[in-house]
């Protein structure tokens, strides 16, 4: 996904003099080519996150559409200030692309771990987060998105998905039709999903828009009175929005989310996918058991 990301941002500033490309001391050598051919609109700012954002709001507020590249919990809680400020209150066009995903990191440690940043960023009004699962749908959301008048965020993962479906912006895709309940999977884990879900008869709608949350799919589709949720996020970050579009039809729910706790181990991202339950055998026994609940009448 990042190599996506490197070509559809250098496409743009190769085409469009109205932007400009800051990065946050990563992807500097794989920008090498485009830090030299425009200097003026490109430039490694370094490990000054807060001071980048306020940065970009400054070129946002001139005409300019900044694209900002860093590692998640580094733009998202970092500099959380400065996006609220910048770009919220000001309602600015920008766009903030991260890699690192929830513990893409894994070995580096939990400074480097961002599972809160889909539930942080709700909290400020306006604001977009996307979450692609393959490099092409990175590379729709972003061309749709980029000049959109609006602030939004791009959560890239290195641990892509194999399925592959065209998404559209702030649309869920209905991957298939079931009776006995509704799935509701996001970003990478849709592979993992789909073989958990293997000879069950649910709905599985797959969202790689988080905000704004497609509402209107989930209330058409959903069936049989249970929803599995199953996302690489923290537990938690859509209840919101899914109990204000199923009020009263829910007799069943169930999620399987990153736990919310302080996640202080290190090893591979396999190893703490196993530890937290994201494996396939642990969603498929959650949502077996969910499926054996008797619906309420």
């Amino acid at each position: 996904m990042r190599t996506q990301m490197q070509q559809s941002v250098a496409d743009i500033i190769s085409n469009e003099e109205n932007t400009a490309l800051m990065l946050i001391d990563i992807g500097a050598f794989a920008f090498r080519d485009i830090l030299s051919k425009f200097p003026k609109r490109a430039k490694n700012i370094g490990i000054f996150e807060p001071g980048t954002i306020s940065l970009a709001a400054g070129l946002s507020l001139s005409g300019i559409v900044p694209i900002v590249y860093g590692i998640s919990p580094y733009i998202v809680q970092r500099s959380l200030e400065q996006l609220k400020l910048g770009f919220v209150y000001q309602n600015l066009c920008g766009n903030f692309i991260t890699t690192g995903a929830s513990y893409d990191f894994s070995a580096l440690g939990y400074s480097h771990y961002c599972p809160e940043d889909v539930a942080t960023l709700r909290l400020l009004p306006g604001f977009e987060v996307l979450a692609p699962g393959t490099p092409e749908q990175f590379e729709a959301l972003f061309n749709y998105c980029w000049n959109n008048k609006r602030p939004t965020y791009y959560r890239m993962t290195d641990f892509c998905n194999s399925f592959q479906v065209k998404v559209e912006f702030g649309k869920a895709n209905v991957i298939r039709q079931g009776k006995d309940a509704t799935v509701v999977v996001m970003s990478e884990m849709l592979d993992i999903v789909l073989e958990s879900c293997a000879g069950l008869d649910v709905t599985i709608l797959y969202y790689t828009t988080m905000i704004p949350f497609d509402r209107e799919t989930l209330a058409k589709e959903f069936v049989g009175g249970k929803l599995f949720i199953c996302h690489p996020f923290y537990e938690g970050t859509f209840a919101a929005d899914v109990m204000a579009t199923l009020q009263g039809e829910i007799h069943h729910l169930d999620e399987v989310a990153v736990p919310l706790e302080v996640l202080r181990t290190y090893g591979r991202k396999c190893d703490k996918d196993l530890d937290l339950g994201l494996d396939t055998d642990s969603i498929r026994n959650c949502l077996v058991n969910l499926l054996n609940k008797e619906t309420i009448r």
